[in-house]
């Protein structure tokens, strides 16, 4: 019998999280099928879809913009990550009782120490204070960042994550505001293929510092583009995307991935795309 799982999104029609998880299954010997929930197709509330997969017997779902904060008050349980995060991108279903989980915490930071791991963390921007922005800002301050700063065009959103974290975060409400710092992330779904553009104008950037674009599709998205053009450090939303994606097939199916192996499934799109 076929483990179902499956994706609750807004314009995921492109996402590889179906092709990375199937294929671990089989390479694993046991089959699994990843459906989407693509709510730009779907008039279905994230209440009736959490309903109807719990119903159908799926083991779970993953949970992507703009839900990921959404969802929190749908569930009966949070991970202790989760509730530190304040956002879930995994739910686990176990007979009636549903349990949030937050993998893009620790995907992005597996990411992160595997393709910068010489980063200055003195002082780091995240742009985006969304359901991912909470996991990487978590994640940033995990990794030793002294001072973290929060910018997002909701201010409002960017104040109550500051608060939420505490210690050395504090908001900046424009880019321009900026003193020195390392580096940036995007931690917003602008540079999407169904949300174009930039959160991050160039003339902010220089060639002292380093770029995180959580964006996985497209890979080469335009402010990845221009911070290389400018000479950044830079690191796509591949890692975060096969590390979180590693962490969830786990917890949807209790056996452990190999990331490497759901990387080379990654990779195969960018082949494709060639």
């Amino acid at each position: 019998m076929s483990i179902k799982v499956g994706l609750i999104g807004q314009g995921i029609k492109v996402s590889r999280s179906p092709a990375m998880h199937e294929t671990e299954a089989e390479r694993q010997g046991f089959e699994l099928r990843y459906d989407l929930f693509d709510t730009d197709h779907d008039s279905r509330s994230l209440a009736e879809l959490l309903d109807l997969a719990q119903a159908a017997g799926y083991s779970g779902l993953n949970i992507t913009h703009p839900y990921k904060q959404a969802v929190v008050g749908l569930l009966d349980q949070l991970s202790p990550t989760a509730e530190q995060v304040g956002a879930v991108n995994t739910v686990v279903f176990e007979g009636e009782t549903r349990i949030g989980h937050n993998t893009d915490c620790p995907g992005f930071a597996a990411g992160f120490q595997e393709g910068l791991p010489d980063a200055s963390l003195n002082t780091a921007v995240v742009v985006g204070a969304g359901g991912a922005g909470f996991a990487v800002a978590n994640a940033l301050l995990d990794l030793g960042v002294k001072e973290l700063l929060i910018c997002d065009r909701a201010k409002e959103l960017a104040v109550g994550l500051a608060d939420m974290l505490g210690g050395p975060v504090r908001v900046v409400t424009d880019l321009s505001e900026l003193g020195p710092v390392d580096g940036f992330v995007n931690a917003t779904p602008m540079g999407m293929a169904s949300h174009p553009g930039s959160a991050i104008p160039k003339q902010y950037l220089t060639p002292c510092h380093w770029l995180v674009d959580i964006v996985y599709f497209p890979l080469e998205t335009q402010l990845l583009c221009e911070a290389k053009e400018v000479g950044c450090q830079c690191l796509s939303g591949r890692g975060m995307a096969v590390h979180q994606a590693a962490l969830s097939f786990e917890l949807f199916t209790n056996h452990t991935a190999d990331p490497d192996q759901m990387r080379e499934t990654f990779e195969s799109f960018n082949r494709q795309d060639t």
